[in-house]
């Protein structure tokens, strides 16, 4: 959990340092989002062979190799003036940096969620998930503050003026990079003390046109399990939307409040803080009722139509702070049916990589029309309506689903929680 929490931190401070990088070098405004596309566009195209990594190696170790990519990520992300980068492209080289971050993050999920169904049993996998989610989203609270206070001028400049951090890096953004590379060192440091499980899979294919084929047959079998298609679907809409929102609330910032940069990475924060409080109170909510936090999910796009007309601090902080409450309460649950039933099915490294790989497609597709939404220059209170009526209405259409299915197999609700392990995974082997 320690280690998940310092990488967690450091991802979401650099998120905001990379903005200010992107800025100071005087870049574009959907180059943001861009660089949000980079990075979960290494999920996609890595989503057939991370799982088999994960199930190859001991985690510990494999979120330890991870880590440290994601140093040299950030520290290629400063090294434009080292190279000789013409200005023209040194923000692509940015975005290129971020997006070898990405590649260590996408190696890094199925093993650190992998290690928690091999540690825990079906019966405590909401409440392990509760607090490995809780302290995540913590730590993004942490990491948005992180990176704000980071770029701040009396930080950056009490941070520059030390003659160890000059002789490396020239500029606010570029100290702030550098503090969150040790971050990830640390956690590093912390994924070599994680206990070996001991847990066997079979032996993993290592030609990558079978790893693609097989990792294909995860993917239909996932969709086409009753359980698992509508915690997938559910899942899936809400980190594309997490992810497409974190960009819509800097820009909500700037554009409706006035805020700068670092004020606006602070609202961020207020609603990761809900989403730490709404992730508390869904442990207490068994695995067998994990489909009844279906509504919460359409309540959190009805909540999102209001941020137009909020302006004083007060009612924006309580707004974010609903919102990310609903997030919470019904994403935990969701998560730990949707890890359960992939455990059953498949094994902890491949759910935790199909999973994934769907997740981060609907991050490329949401921000792609967010970012083509800034291009063609739409006000951002009228992107948030039509942000939030989609979220509402696809959430609307998975509890239609959901009931369905019930009504269709009476017996689905005996099938959570149910041990197992391997199943479709042994039986393509």
């Amino acid at each position: 959990m320690a280690a998940q929490a310092f990488s967690s931190l450091a991802d979401n401070a650099l998120f905001i340092a990379a903005i200010a990088l992107i800025q100071e070098l005087h870049g574009p405004d959907w180059m943001a989002p861009i660089m949000k596309w980079s990075f979960a566009l290494a999920y996609v195209v890595l989503a057939a062979f991370v799982g088999a990594v994960a199930d190859s190696f001991p985690k510990g170790r494999v979120m330890f190799a991870t880590n440290a990519l994601k140093v040299g990520g950030c520290m290629l992300m400063f090294s434009y003036a080292n190279i000789g980068i013409a200005p023209q492209y040194q923000t692509y080289l940015v975005c290129a940096a971020y997006g070898i971050v990405g590649i260590g993050a996408a190696a890094y999920s199925p093993a650190k969620y992998g290690i928690v169904t091999e540690m825990l049993p079906p019966s405590m996998l909401v409440k392990g998930n509760s607090w490995i989610e809780g302290l995540t989203v913590f730590s993004i609270i942490l990491g948005t503050v992180l990176g704000g206070l980071l770029i701040t001028s009396t930080v950056s400049e009490a941070l520059l003026a030390h003659p160890m951090i000059s002789r490396l890096v020239h500029t606010p953004a570029e100290a702030a990079i550098l503090v969150i590379a040790c971050v990830y060192l640390l956690a590093a440091l912390c994924n070599l003390m994680i206990p070996r499980t001991h847990v066997r899979y079979p032996p993993q294919q290592k030609n990558p046109a079978r790893l693609v084929r097989t990792f294909w047959g995860y993917v239909r079998v996932l969709w086409r399990d009753k359980l698992g298609q509508i915690s997938l679907a559910v899942t899936t809409l809400f980190w594309g939307a997490g992810a497409t929102l974190q960009l819509i609330v800097i820009e909500w910032g700037r554009s409706h409040l006035g805020y700068q940069l670092d004020k606006a990475s602070m609202l961020m924060g207020v609603a990761a803080l809900g989403t730490v409080i709404g992730s508390i109170l869904a442990g207490r909510i068994p695995l067998r009722r994990a489909l009844s936090v279906l509504p919460v999910g359409a309540a959190m796009g009805l909540v999102v139509l209001l941020m137009p007309f909020v302006y004083s601090p007060w009612s924006v902080y309580l707004l974010l702070l609903v919102t990310g409450g609903l997030a919470g309460f019904f994403v935990v649950p969701m998560n730990a049916l949707l890890q359960h039933r992939g455990h059953v099915l498949l094994s902890a490294g491949h759910s935790i990589a199909v999973q994934n790989f769907n997740e981060q497609l609907n991050i490329l597709l949401m921000v792609a029309m967010y970012t083509l939404l800034l291009w063609l220059e739409l006000p951002i209170n009228l992107i948030i309506a039509i942000f939030g009526t989609v979220v509402t209405v696809l959430m609307v259409v998975f509890m239609r689903w959901s009931r369905r299915n019930l009504q269709a197999d009476p017996e689905l609700h005996d099938q959570i929680g149910q041990e197992g392990h391997g199943r479709a995974l042994n039986s393509t082997h």
